[in-house]
């Protein structure tokens, strides 16, 4: 036999019974290569979808909404992801998320179309949450059936609100689990008073107006189908996003996810 051979045969055999020698000393049996990197991340329970990327101009979603994604980022069971194209409602991936947070008002822009209306309806009556903050109450006013997932809706013909200014939230359903241990609060905020709708709503926390002197929803619940929809007109700028109001938009999520809420 060629030496030459001979001593590449050997060296096959040895590199053999070396990794033969190596595999019996550490069996695994569901992968000869581990991959020794860092494990991947386990999904948080709690997939939250904050849509936002567009609003009336005097609302500046680019600086509220990393203000607002912190907030909810603070229970630790939510991984929070921020889209800013309304587009992605009509993406199959929206059943990745247990809620949508709806930050954002399609203001002189054509809203996403009818097939992200109908993913957005369909993903909320099978079980899927909604949020909507601020003027999310004034998205798709071209759409007339958006009153059912949202409750109440902007009606352009109603005075919008008072003035910006300081005004006290009152706790209504303290027994509801989004309120349960929240005390009232005060907010330098639009208090709304242009909400319209028929649809039975559960309010949750009311103020009143200096200019009427009516009492006006600033958060209220209400489900849809198998969903759970939490609405809060509050949320004009990064002032208005106060501890107290990012825990009632935090502890809103958690509920409409289907999960228990945490101060």
């Amino acid at each position: 036999m060629n030496p030459s051979y001979r001593r590449f045969l050997h060296t096959v055999v040895a590199l053999v019974l070396a990794w033969a020698n190596t595999s019996a000393a550490e069996p695994n049996p569901s992968n000869n290569y581990p991959y020794s990197g860092p494990a991947a991340a386990t999904p948080k329970p709690m997939q939250v979808l904050l849509v936002t990327g567009c609003d009336y101009p005097g609302h500046a979603w680019p600086l509220t909404a990393p203000v607002l994604a912190q907030g909810l980022r603070a229970d630790p069971r939510a991984e929070v992801r921020v889209v800013e194209d309304a587009g992605f409602l009509d993406s199959a991936a929206l059943d990745r998320y247990q809620v949508v947070v709806l930050h954002y008002m399609n203001w002189m822009t054509p809203g996403p179309g009818e097939a992200a209306r109908a993913n957005l309806k369909r993903f909320v009556e099978k079980g899927g949450g909604l949020v909507m903050v601020h003027f999310a109450c004034g998205a798709f006013l071209e759409w007339p059936e958006f009153v059912n997932l949202a409750g109440r809706v902007w009606n352009p013909q109603l005075r919008g609100h008072d003035p910006h200014g300081l005004f006290k939230v009152a706790i209504t359903q303290p027994e509801h689990p989004i309120m349960q241990g929240m005390q009232p609060f005060e907010t330098e905020d639009e208090l709304y008073t242009c909400l319209d709708g028929k649809v039975p709503i559960e309010v949750l926390a009311t103020a009143t107006s200096k200019v009427d002197h009516k009492d006006y929803p600033m958060a209220f619940a209400l489900n849809v189908g198998k969903g759970h929809v939490f609405h809060s007109p509050l949320g004009h700028d990064v002032k208005a996003f106060t501890p107290a109001v990012l825990e009632l938009f935090r502890r809103g999520t958690a509920w409409a996810a289907g999960m228990p809420p945490k101060p």
